[in-house]
């Protein structure tokens, strides 16, 4: 009988360490009851979006309670938490439903550290994605399985100063095959985490060559391959991802014939798949930072004092705690339909450009109506709030800026029957 993880497979290592230290009865048991506290985790997520005191602690008891379990089932300790949580059960992962995932992926957004910790940070999660459906089983291996295990970062490397970004047609990077290696040159700008990372997912415009086709292709290579020249840093305003947004420059990189992702001439079909679920993620933490910042700001408005009474008791600022409250469930039932047309089958790029347009712009609003409240605070470091803010104004150009997303979706409306 195998024993061992219920959702990694036990090494052999495991299984005979088990064998001598721990009864079976107890590990079929901790499978059980580990099955029981995820499935209260799930229930007490909910709480803590609604800002119950009582949720957070039960949050913690129950992961100090999955730790325990944990640990009979297999000495993987990193099943006691959710690291990498929404991977496929292939690679360990739960493999949630979008809808599941906006719920994880909300409490998540709830701390600044919290997608980072849960290994669902931009742009990790939607390389994963990608990855997980394009990737052939070696390039799994060696790309793949590092980022979900959270042993190294990743990169998707199409952003140009020449505009490539919202517009791939101005694909400028260019490969070149000569029938054994693919040579790229080209400047890429706001590569995020570029600096440290080790998985580069690399999108350039294959050169018409006699081997093949030819067009917008993706390309895997390790970070530390000889050709890519990290020049700097950018200096942005948002301060919530590793390693900030990088400049680029590819200088006779080098690869071989096998590290084209997927099939020739089809990164712009790759890039939206990628992007689809990736702005759903992106609005689902963002909700919950926004949540975090109201939540604060509400704190506040019911302990300062103005002019004889509580803050919150002034119906200016009563009515923008009001617009919050609102705000925040209306996009939350946005975020929740968009998951639903994806779980039955849709594709999903219309209903997600039009939450990403919606829910960007509504918490940006949201964000700004805490600072305000909070007044001097609010743009101190004294709170989350400023930071919130700052990065919630980056966020409405995060996979494509409002005005891109309003342009698709019109073209959308004016194509379809009424």
């Amino acid at each position: 009988m195998t024993t061992g993880s219920g959702v990694t497979p036990a090494t052999e290592e495991a299984t005979a360490l088990l064998a001598v230290h721990v009864p079976l009865p107890v590990v079929e048991a901790a499978h059980f009851l580990g099955s029981i506290a995820g499935l209260a985790l799930l229930i007490v997520a909910r709480g803590m979006i609604a800002r119950l005191d009582a949720a957070w602690w039960a949050g913690v008891a129950i992961a100090a309670v999955s730790l325990v379990l944990a640990l009979p089932k297999g000495i993987a300790v990193s099943e006691a938490g959710l690291l990498t949580f929404q991977a496929p059960r292939r690679f360990g992962g739960r493999e949630p439903s979008h809808r599941e995932q906006a719920v994880l992926f909300e409490a998540a957004g709830w701390s600044t550290l919290g997608p980072v910790a849960l290994n669902c940070a931009a742009p990790d999660e939607g390389n994963m994605f990608v990855l997980g459906k394009i990737a052939n089983d070696e390039q799994v291996e060696r790309f793949l399985v590092p980022v979900i295990d959270g042993r190294q970062r990743s990169v998707f490397a199409m952003t140009e100063p020449g505009g490539a970004g919202s517009d791939p047609g101005q694909l400028a990077t260019e490969a070149v095959f000569d029938g054994s290696e693919y040579v790229i040159n080209g400047r890429k700008w706001l590569i995020t985490g570029a600096d440290g990372a080790r998985t580069w997912i690399i999108m350039a415009r294959l050169a018409p060559n006699p081997h093949g086709a030819d067009g917008p292709t993706l390309f895997l290579c390790d970070g530390q391959t000889p050709g890519i020249h990290l020049e700097r840093v950018m200096n942005t305003m948002d301060r919530n991802y590793v390693q900030g947004h990088g400049v680029v420059e590819f200088r006779d990189l080098r690869l071989p014939a096998d590290a084209v992702l997927g099939e020739v001439g089809q990164a712009l079909r790759y890039a939206q798949l990628r992007l689809t679920p990736a702005r759903l993620t992106h609005c689902m933490r963002w909700l919950g930072a926004a949540s975090r910042a109201h939540s604060i700001a509400v704190d506040y408005a019911r302990t300062r004092t103005a002019f004889g009474k509580p803050l919150g008791d002034h119906q200016g600022v009563g009515f923008m705690l009001a617009d919050n409250e609102i705000a925040l469930q209306q996009c939350r039932l946005a975020i929740w339909w968009a998951c639903w047309a994806l779980d039955t089958g849709a594709k999903g790029r219309h209903e997600s450009s039009m939450v990403k347009a919606y829910v960007s712009e509504e918490l940006f609003k949201v964000a700004d109506r805490c600072v305000q409240i909070l007044g001097g605070m609010g743009i101190s470091d004294e709170t989350p709030v400023g930071m919130i803010f700052s990065d919630m104004r980056a966020f409405r150009l995060y996979d494509g800026p409002t005005e891109v997303h309003k342009y698709a979706i019109a073209r959308q409306v004016l194509r379809s029957p009424r």
